[in-house]
């Protein structure tokens, strides 16, 4: 076999469509854009979401209220158990340190710590955020949570 006898599959690739060729074609006169209206100008669109006459579905909804969306905080979550599992005990588990071991996103990113599992190991984590059952599993071991204290 040579790589000149080798063919695509049958249907895998189509001819494009040429348009505006005559009669003969199939797609003359017209072009494919039908008789009359916007669609067979050119530059002719319609905008997006527009209903034809029909009051458009945006603007049917009630705009009311506030949307915290933009002001959330977001957080990226740790729990107990994956400290437990990825790092040894003594150790100093710091926002880099989570990145390293990935639990985390960036290092950028504001960090919770969350109680999910069991701590047999004594650790000082450093984040932004900690649960209440985080903080006493944390600090029932010997261990240390220290809260970063940021302005938004």
């Amino acid at each position: 076999m040579e790589i000149a006898e080798i063919t695509s599959r049958a249907g895998a690739n189509k001819p494009r469509k040429r348009v505006g060729r005559g009669c003969g074609s199939g797609h003359g006169k017209t072009s494919t854009r039908g008789q009359k209206g916007l669609g067979s100008r050119s530059g002719g669109t319609m905008r997006r979401l527009t209903e034809g006459g029909q009051m458009p579905f945006f603007r049917r909804l009630p705009k009311r209220g506030f949307n915290n969306a933009f002001f959330r905080l977001g957080y990226d979550i740790v729990n107990v158990s994956s400290l437990e599992r990825c790092f040894d005990s003594g150790a100093n588990v710091t926002k880099e340190s989570l990145k390293v071991a990935g639990l985390i996103r960036s290092s950028g990113s504001r960090v919770k710590i969350l109680g999910d599992g069991s701590l047999t190991k004594k650790l000082t984590v450093t984040a932004d955020a900690f649960s209440k059952s985080a903080r006493e599993k944390i600090t029932g071991i010997g261990g240390e949570a220290q809260e970063i204290k940021k302005d938004r």
